[in-house]
């Protein structure tokens, strides 16, 4: 008696190839995170008694709104290591279509709440952080800093990422 298992995977494999031919087979495309944060500065240096705005954008990649958004943002180990150089966040603000509102805090966590969430999906929040280096500050190093965040979705899902890591600001002296 003849087994049938060459037959049916005959069959199996012509299928998946007229699926491939006219695109209706499943694509091997990674999708993107479900949340993502970046950073960006308004300028790679600074001196002493300057400003550096850091934006920091979440990107809401999901087809359910993002509910909640927790980020914390610390200090670089190499930027610990420099104890002469000084420096706070000395403002932040929320981009919004009617202009920039004032965040509800600053610090060292707890930015997540900034965001003004609900973020739709396909949409995403700027949060802009002052970073006011010192008139005391060291020169010729590097100020950077790392972030992680947590997001949680209108489906009851969850997504968590990071280290996410800003430019780093270098503090010149003339």
């Amino acid at each position: 008696m003849r087994s049938p298992l060459p037959r049916r995977l005959g069959l199996t494999a012509v299928l998946a190839l007229l699926l491939a031919l006219f695109g209706l087979a499943p694509s091997a495309s990674a999708d993107p995170a479900p949340a993502t944060l970046t950073f960006a500065a308004n300028a790679a240096t600074a001196k002493p008694g300057g400003t550096v705005n850091l934006s920091m954008t979440i990107t809401n990649n999901k087809t359910y709104d993002i509910w909640f958004v927790y980020q914390t943002i610390d200090p670089t180990w190499l930027t610990t290591q420099r104890p002469d150089l000084k420096y706070s966040f000395s403002g932040c603000s929320l981009a919004t279509a009617s202009g920039s509102t004032p965040c509800s805090g600053t610090g060292p966590s707890n930015l997540g709440g900034n965001y003004g969430a609900t973020i739709p999906p396909g949409q995403s929040r700027t949060v802009t952080l002052t970073l006011q280096v010192a008139a005391d500050s060291g020169c010729n190093g590097n100020i950077g800093f790392y972030s992680y965040f947590y997001a949680e979705f209108s489906d009851n899902t969850n997504v968590n990422g990071g280290p996410v890591y800003t430019p780093e600001t270098r503090v010149l002296c003339a």
